[in-house]
Formats: structure tokens, sequence, C-alpha cells
């Protein structure tokens, strides 16, 4: 298996833009910087985030890409995506949705961090690269990405490789969790299973506990 690692640390600031005659503020767009940031409790020093509700906070606080996907945007809507393109703070290389689980705990640089969710695409991701169904193929694929929550403050840079230190005793990946959330067959058992898992943050738990109760009553 392939060492995981940064291959690029991507930070920005909200900034104010027209969509259909709406002003939008919004920190979609990142940009790659090579020196080492500290990365705190809530996010990584400067960097913003303009939603505070869906972005940013104790298990939202660094948004990581799989840059092991672009190639596939590529192809599909034929124009490149670099490192940053998804709004992401990591472009991870290494490791995929398929790989990462909620509760794995990494040591990146001297931070320590723990995977808490899937990331959600929204139409701020359609808005910047001008593609109107690019969330919806994001979830159909999966390609999502992810969110940390910090353990551990410290310095992060390019170039740092991800160390496993800890993983869930029933480990759920990303994969899954996002088939759970985007799929139709889900049962039950599944949901049962991934509202249990203590280090999925309450966000999607109240998610999985509304879609279980829905399910129930069927």
């Amino acid at each position: 298996m392939s060492v995981a690692k940064v291959v690029s640390l991507n930070i920005g600031q909200p900034k104010t833009v027209m969509l259909d005659g709406t002003e939008i503020t919004t920190a979609i767009y990142k940009s790659p910087v090579d020196s080492p940031l500290l990365l705190t409790k809530t996010n990584i020093v400067g960097d913003g985030q303009a939603d505070l509700v869906h972005h940013g906070g104790f298990d939202q606080a660094v948004c990581v890409y799989c840059s092991e996907h672009f190639l596939f945007w590529e192809h599909l809507y034929q124009r490149p995506f670099e490192p940053g393109a998804f709004g992401e703070n990591i472009t991870l290389f290494g490791r995929t949705e398929e790989e990462i689980c909620i509760g794995d705990v990494f040591q990146i640089g001297t931070a320590i961090v723990q995977v808490s969710q899937p990331r959600q695409p929204c139409f701020k991701l359609a808005m910047r690269h001008g593609i109107k169904d690019l969330p919806l193929k994001i979830q159909q694929t999966g390609y999502t990405g992810f969110y940390l929550r910090v353990i551990k403050e410290g310095m992060i840079q390019r170039g740092d490789e991800l160390h496993l230190l800890d993983r869930s005793k029933n480990p759920l990946s990303i994969q899954y969790i996002n088939k759970a959330k985007y799929g139709k067959q889900t049962n039950v058992e599944t949901l049962q299973e991934i509202i249990e898992e203590p280090a999925l943050s309450e966000e999607w738990r109240n998610t999985f506990l509304k879609k279980l109760q829905n399910l129930l009553k069927k």
C-alpha cells in the first residue's frame, strides 16, 4: 500500500461573487501554499470559512480531497482540475474514500487529527467551476472527500505523510457512509451501525437518525 501524503496545502479567504444576480460570499476558492501552517482546533491559520454553519468548527476543521479523482473529473468535463479545486484544505494522495474510515486517527506533521464525516458537496462547487451538475456527480461517484477534527494542534505542510495511529473497532469507510446517505437500498441494520459509530460527527449522526426514523415508519 502506498504512503498517504499531503500533496498540496490550500487556503483562502472569503470573497463575494455574483451568482444569477445575487451576491454570494464564499471561501470555496483555495490556493496552494508552500509554507508550514498551524492547524488549530477549528481551522488552518490563514484559511477562512464564509459559511460557519456548514464549514469550520470542531467536526469540520479541515477539508480533505483525494487527488486520485482529478483525472476522472478531467476526462468527464474535458478541463483541468488542480489542488484546491474542490475547496479542500488538504489535497491527499495515497488513500481514497474506499480506504479512509470514520474515526481514523492520523498524525500529520506535529498535528493529530481524526476523520469525522464525508464532505457534502454544495452549489458553490458548481458555481466555482460553472458546472451545474458537479455536486450531483460527486454524490453519485462517492468522490466527496472528507472532514477532519483536530485532536492535537500542530504544524502541517506539503509533503507531510499521514501516519495511522488508531482505527475504530468496526471501521466504516467514507465510501460506505456515502452509499448509505445517497443510496436507495439502505436498511435498518446499516443505519444503526453508522449511528453507533462514536467518531461520526453529530450533524451526520442526526441525518442518519432521521433516515432511520423515516424507514421505521414505513
